[in-house]
């Protein structure tokens, strides 16, 4: 019987062992699942607000195409967090239902040994009492021993007590967590099916919008094509910018091989700047104070026309009227580019590493200046017709471009 009792309790060790690994798994998971849904409902948010400062304006239809794409994305991946933070919170409900049913097995058993405890006690001091258990001992020492076991039992009596008083609590509080986890499932449930209904009405919109571009797709496909002849040009001359940049420097450096040189040759205070900007990977400052990113790095198919691609050499970030632009690391204005048609451009050195910051209407920081880590250098540029006010934001290493998702922090 015993033997059973103990192995019981064994069992029940383990389990609260294993449960207890997978609470603090799950608990981790659902810290990372509730902080993500955080950024996307404030993403959605500023989404929102951007859209009702442009509702009096007139957008381009490829705008707002841009716009829908944006918007259905994030709403898609804000149900795909609550789903699986919903299954998460499944689970956990689960696991303190097992560790429920496991603290009453364990609370009864505790309960069972305590009253057997309490009745072989009674039984034991009707039989004889403690002093003459004493004084038949053979000797001191069997006296000493048998004094050492009527405070063991006493003191065991006492922490079977206590154990049974904290597996109580315990319980109390588990079922206090089951009724917090389903009232939070229920709740994540119901904006679940408040984020459908959005995405459903956007996705309608969108399939409308879209029904009315293809019956002129032609028009639209020239649109495209000519604005990303623009967008080459642009990175063109950025391009050779970049490069007799370099070779200037290097040429100042004394470096050979000037010419075809794609990287700078770096000073010892040049290195450490450099150095810093890389460990600062993904934890750098975004180039506004808000902003959602409308148009992301690399090439990828164009939202209207599949058949077109659009090269992006950086990101394109949606702001609000009059936002400021702030370097994102400590550096030194390598050039105000200037372009025909084409609004200022700020590039930033940072070592070997390069920022530019494009479309901007007012200039703050001239050739040469050393800026600090969000130090403002110019305001974006608000197009009047459509009210859309978007800064384009790149980082290259020379003239190797970067995803400036990968440096900026939660882009």
């Amino acid at each position: 019987m015993r033997n059973k009792k103990h192995i019981y309790k064994i069992l029940l060790l383990l389990s609260f062992l294993l449960c207890g690994t997978v609470v603090f798994s799950q608990n981790n998971k659902q810290k990372e699942l509730e902080t993500r849904l955080q950024e996307l409902r404030r993403e959605i948010q500023k989404i929102n607000e951007l859209r009702a400062e442009n509702k009096s304006k007139e957008k381009s239809q490829i705008s707002l195409i841009e716009d829908f794409n944006y918007k259905i994305r994030v709403l898609s991946n804000l149900i795909k967090v609550t789903n699986q933070q919903a299954n998460l919170l499944t689970r956990e409900i689960n696991t303190n239902q097992n560790k429920i049913t496991n603290l009453r097995d364990e609370l009864s058993q505790l309960k069972e040994d305590y009253a057997a405890m309490i009745v072989k006690s009674y039984k034991s001091k009707n039989q004889q009492s403690r002093i003459m258990f004493l004084l038949s001992s053979n000797d001191f020492k069997q006296a000493y021993k048998r004094l050492q076991y009527i405070k063991q039992y006493s003191d065991h009596q006492k922490q079977q007590g206590e154990t049974i008083k904290a597996k109580t609590i315990e319980l109390q509080e588990t079922n206090s967590n089951l009724l917090k986890q389903q009232d939070n499932k229920n709740k994540l449930i119901a904006e679940n099916k408040a984020v459908q209904k959005s995405l459903e009405t956007e996705r309608k919109e969108h399939e409308a919008l879209m029904k009315s571009i293809k019956k002129n797709l032609s028009l639209y496909a020239s649109q495209i094509k000519q604005k990303q002849r623009e967008a080459d040009r642009i990175d063109a001359e950025i391009d050779r910018i970049i490069k007799a940049a370099i070779a200037a420097s290097n040429k100042k450096a004394g470096a050979t091989k000037t010419t075809n040189s794609t990287s700078f040759a770096l000073t010892p205070e040049e290195k450490v700047l450099a150095s810093n900007f890389v460990s600062n990977k993904g934890k750098l400052p975004w180039p506004v104070e808000k902003g959602v990113v409308r148009l992301g790095y690399g090439t990828q198919p164009h939202p209207i026309d599949k058949s077109l691609t659009i090269k992006s050499n950086g990101v394109r970030i949606a702001t609000e009227k009059g936002a400021k632009v702030m370097a994102i690391f400590d550096g030194e204005v390598s050039e105000i580019i200037k372009m025909k048609n084409v609004n200022p451009i700020v590039m930033i050195r940072h070592g070997n590493y390069l920022t530019l910051y494009r479309n901007l209407s007012h200039v703050y920081v001239k050739k040469g200046d050393k800026v600090k880590t969000k130090q403002v250098i110019g305001e974006v540029f608000t197009n009047p017709s459509n009210g859309e006010t978007i800064l384009s934001f790149a980082i290259s290493k020379g003239v190797s471009t970067e995803n400036p998702a990968s440096w900026i922090y939660k882009m």
